[in-house]
């Protein structure tokens, strides 16, 4: 056992972005695996955070136009340090609102349905937030979402086949949304080809990137996706309830907004007060209301190691710590009844692994009384996720050691299988 520890720390050694580890605050003695629901606070983002207090501070309301970082400004320049993330121009993204406005805002600009075109597609296995955004947009276009909100079925409950997206897509769909990779089972679906099958049929695709950005590369430009949005505090790191994102492919810039909002105005004629709303060229024009300066301030920070490391570095350590982990789950827990459901092709996988049992949510609260912080998703998922800035080797072989313990003496039988208010 002490070689097979030593090789997760040789690993550790040989890893260009381990020191980007330290840059992060992790409690002694614990593991956190749960970067996908909410990852760490890095000391980059606490200074970017209290330098924009500061700025209020000092400036007051002239915090607006002076400073470092001028706050009616900040959603742009950080649309333009994100923009790499996704693959995309940096007039195409804007940090904004959450990911649900956000969805809305796209939905409502987007969605122009047509007598033979009212249909939305989204999955079954979509994050419920979603469809309910989608239900809402349906319902105030004055259609029943019960006809006209198409899902695509999944066949093992957990993935999606491309045959069955493309089945899906008939000729009286509007408007798709899909999500990037799958929140419970971690499947990264083909985005490039799903984008080139709908588009010849005159679809608009848009995509939720919530558990992609920060993991996986993008190229959101040249696959020709009309819209996306996402949020920023899972593995982008920007904090609880962070300022999400959004992008619009430049060929839709100039589109009126479906939902208009003062900070979506051109900035040199926002403070004249015109009734007549004249769009921000670019993204900028989704925004709606006065930015989230506070919230978006940890993103300064967190971005900043972004560039750094590179979306590209990242993704390569990502898969080699998600094939890890793999490999340590099948060798050390394979006749405990924990079923693997996230895709082994690398160009299938998010950046978690996710694991069926009938008793999760006490496995999950097990691994937490042994300081391992996994992610519990009803009724039977357990997320593993490796952040490939502050997760070492050596933090993945002790984690699957402790899995090992737990199901080896049936320790979780000792806590209830019901899910906390917050799971």
């Amino acid at each position: 056992m002490k070689l097979m520890r030593e090789k997760a720390v040789l690993l550790d050694k040989q890893d260009k972005l381990q020191p980007f580890r330290n840059e992060f605050y992790l409690q002694e003695g614990q593991i956190y695996l749960d970067g996908n629901s909410l990852g760490l606070l890095s000391k980059r983002a606490e200074k970017s955070t209290l330098d924009l207090l500061n700025s209020w501070k000092i400036h007051g309301i002239d915090g607006w136009t002076e400073g470092e970082n001028p706050w009616f400004t900040l959603s742009e320049t950080l649309g333009v340090q994100s923009a790499h993330l996704v693959g995309a121009k940096k007039s195409e993204v804007i940090v904004t609102g959450s990911i649900t406005t956000n969805l809305h805002q796209m939905i409502a600009s987007f969605y122009q349905p047509a007598q033979s075109k009212p249909a939305i597609l989204a999955d079954e296995l979509n994050f419920p937030s979603d469809i309910y955004a989608v239900q809402s947009q349906l319902e105030l276009k004055g259609f029943d979402p019960a006809l006209h909100l198409k899902k695509v079925i999944s066949h093992d409950g957990q993935t999606l086949e491309l045959c069955e997206i493309k089945k899906a897509i008939t000729e009286d769909v509007g408007l798709i949304l899909l999500p990037s990779v799958l929140y419970r089972s971690g499947q990264l679906l083909p985005m490039k080809e799903i984008v080139e099958f709908a588009h010849k049929k005159d679809i608009i695709v848009g995509f939720d990137l919530a558990h992609s950005i920060g993991a996986v590369p993008h190229e959101l430009h040249n696959w020709g996706v009309d819209f996306a949005v996402w949020c920023n505090y899972k593995y982008v790191n920007s904090g609880p309830g962070g300022t999400g994102g959004l992008y619009v492919h430049e060929r839709h810039h100039g589109k009126m907004p479906g939902l208009k909002g003062w900070f979506g105005s051109e900035k040199e004629k926002q403070f004249d007060m015109d009734h007549a709303f004249t769009p921000s060229n670019g993204a900028g024009a989704y925004q709606i209301g006065t930015p989230h300066i506070l919230s978006s301030a940890p993103l300064l920070g967190s971005l900043s190691m972004f560039e750094e490391a590179g979306i590209e570095g990242i993704r390569k350590k990502s898969l080699k710590q998600t094939d890890y982990l793999i490999e340590l789950l099948e060798e050390h827990v394979p006749s405990y009844g924990l079923k693997l459901v996230t895709p082994k092709s690398l160009n299938e996988r998010g950046g978690h692994i996710a694991l069926e049992h009938p008793s999760a949510a006490s496995i999950c609260k097990a691994l937490k009384h042994y300081n391992v912080i996994p992610d519990f998703r009803a009724p039977n998922l357990i997320r593993l996720a490796p952040a490939a800035l502050y997760t070492s080797y050596a933090d993945i072989f002790d984690a699957v050691m402790i899995l090992k313990k737990i199901m080896k003496d049936k320790e979780y039988e000792r806590f209830q299988n019901t899910r906390n208010v917050i799971a």
